[in-house]
C-alpha cells in the first residue's frame, strides 16, 4: 500500500466575497495548490469536492464537474456531502484512492459560500444537517443543540474543576461575560471573528459570525513524488471515519461523541501511533463545547478534563500540545463544507515549518485533524506525519 503525500495546499482568504462566485474562489485555491505542489493540472486523475450548502446558497447543484472546469482539470469529479465534515470525507476518500493505487494524483478539498444569504436563510440551511422530523420541526438549531450537549457535559463532569492530573491547579481568573470562551482554544486570538458582545445564541453559548472559504490539497503517491522530485515531506498516514445517530434524543451520550472516539481509534491504528505521540492538533471547534469534546475523543485529555485543557495551558500556543494554531473555526467563520480540508492544509504548513505559527511547534512530527458534521453524527480524523 503506497504512502500518501500532501504535495501542495491552496487557500483563499476567509471572509465575505460578494463579487466572486464559488467557482471563482475554487479556481483560485486550486491554482495556489498546483503552484505549491509543482504538479501539472493534466496529471490530476480525480477531483474530490466537499460542499454542504451550495445548492441553497448559490442555487447550484451538480457542482463537481463545474469545479473541475474551474480548476482546469479533466478527470472524474465527485461531490461529497457530510454536513460540516464534507471536505474531511472528500480528503479521506482521496487518501483511500491513492493508497489503493487507483490514482497517483488527486485534487481534494472543499468550498462553502454563505455570506451572500441573509442570516435567517443561512440558519435554515445549516439546520437541515439535523434530524428534520424530530429536531428541525421542533425549532432546534445547532447553537441550541450544542448548548444541550454543554449542559449534559456540566451535569456529568462539572464546570471544569481541576482533576488530580491537571498540570496547574490555581483557580481560573474572572473574565467578562462578553468573552465567548474562558480562553481562546490554542491560545490564538480570533482575529478574523467579530464578536456579538453579550448576545446569546443558546445558554450557555454565545455567538460569532459565519464566513466562508475555499481550500485545496494536491495528494500524490510516494512513487509519484519521487519520480517527479517533489518536495512533499508531509504524509497522511492514518484516516478514520465513523457515524452516530443523527438526533441527539436517540443517542446514548450527550456529553461524549462516540463517532469521533471511533474515528480517532481507526486513524491512530492505521497510522501506528497513539494519542501520546501527537504534537499538534486542529479540531472542529464550531462551539466552545465542541473543542472540549474533541480533545477528549482524540485522547488528548481525559474524560471531564477537556474543559480545563486550554485554561491549564496544555493546548495553548506555547503549551505541551497546541490545538488550533490556525485560530480554529472561529477565526475561519466556520466554513462548513470546506472546514476539513482547511484543517489538513493548516497542519501541513505547520509540519512543513512554513506556517506563521510553526515556531510554536518547531519539532512537531505528528499532527491530527478532527472534523465533525452536525452534532458529531459524522466524524473524520486524519493523522499527518513528517515523512522520513
Amino acid at each position: 500500500m503506497t504512502d500518501v503525500r500532501v504535495a501542495g495546499v491552496g487557500l483563499t482568504r476567509f471572509g465575505s466575497h460578494p463579487d466572486r462566485a464559488g467557482r471563482d474562489l475554487f479556481a483560485t485555491a486550486a491554482l495556489r495548490a498546483f503552484e505549491d505542489a509543482g504538479v501539472a493540472r493534466e496529471d490530476v486523475e480525480a477531483l474530490n469536492y466537499g460542499n454542504f450548502m451550495g445548492a441553497l446558497a448559490e442555487h447550484q447543484g451538480h457542482q463537481a464537474p463545474l469545479m473541475a472546469e474551474a480548476a482546469g482539470v479533466r478527470c472524474p469529479a465527485t461531490r461529497y456531502e457530510s454536513a460540516c465534515a464534507s471536505a474531511g470525507v472528500a480528503v479521506r476518500e482521496a487518501v483511500r484512492t491513492v493508497r489503493a493505487g487507483d490514482a497517483d494524483v488527486v485534487l481534494a478539498g472543499g468550498m462553502e459560500r454563505m455570506t451572500n444569504l441573509p442570516t435567517d436563510e443561512v440558519t435554515e440551511g445549516l439546520a437541515i444537517a439535523a434530524d428534520d422530523l424530530f429536531e428541525v420541526r421542533a425549532g432546534v438549531t445547532f447553537p441550541g443543540a450544542y448548548a444541550l450537549m454543554a449542559r449534559a457535559y456540566f451535569e456529568a463532569y462539572g464546570g471544569g474543576a481541576r482533576g488530580p492530573r491537571a498540570r496547574r491547579r490555581e483557580e481560573p481568573r474572572e473574565r467578562g461575560s462578553e468573552r465567548v470562551r474562558p480562553v481562546p482554544p490554542g491560545g490564538v486570538r480570533r482575529r478574523g471573528a467579530r464578536r456579538a458582545a453579550g448576545r446569546g445564541a443558546a445558554a450557555p453559548l454565545r455567538r460569532l459570525s459565519d464566513h466562508g472559504r475555499r481550500e485545496r490539497l494536491v495528494l500524490v503517491s510516494e512513487e509519484y513524488a519521487t519520480a517527479h522530485d517533489l518536495d512533499a515531506p508531509v504524509a497522511v498516514t492514518g484516516v478514520g471515519q465513523r457515524t452516530d445517530r443523527l438526533a441527539l434524543a436517540d443517542r446514548a451520550h450527550l456529553a461524549r461523541t462516540p463517532a469521533a472516539d471511533d474515528a480517532a481509534d481507526a486513524a491512530y491504528a492505521a497510522a501506528g501511533v497513539e494519542a501520546a505521540d501527537v504534537d499538534v492538533a486542529e479540531v472542529h471547534d464550531c462551539f466552545t463545547i465542541a473543542e472540549v469534546l474533541a480533545v477528549e475523543s482524540l485522547g488528548l485529555a481525559d474524560r471531564g478534563e477537556g474543559i480545563a485543557a486550554a485554561r491549564d495551558g496544555l493546548t495553548t500556543a506555547d503549551g505541551d500540545l497546541p490545538v488550533n494554531l490556525s485560530g480554529g473555526l472561529k477565526a475561519k467563520g466556520h466554513p462548513v463544507g470546506a472546514t476539513g480540508g482547511s484543517q489538513i492544509a493548516e497542519l501541513t504548513r505547520i509540519l512543513r515549518g512554513d506556517h506563521p505559527n510553526s515556531e510554536h511547534v518547531a519539532d512537531a512530527e505528528v499532527g491530527v485533524a478532527h472534523n465533525a458534521g452536525g452534532t458529531v453524527a459524522s466524524a473524520v480524523v486524519h493523522v499527518l506525519e513528517v515523512a522520513e
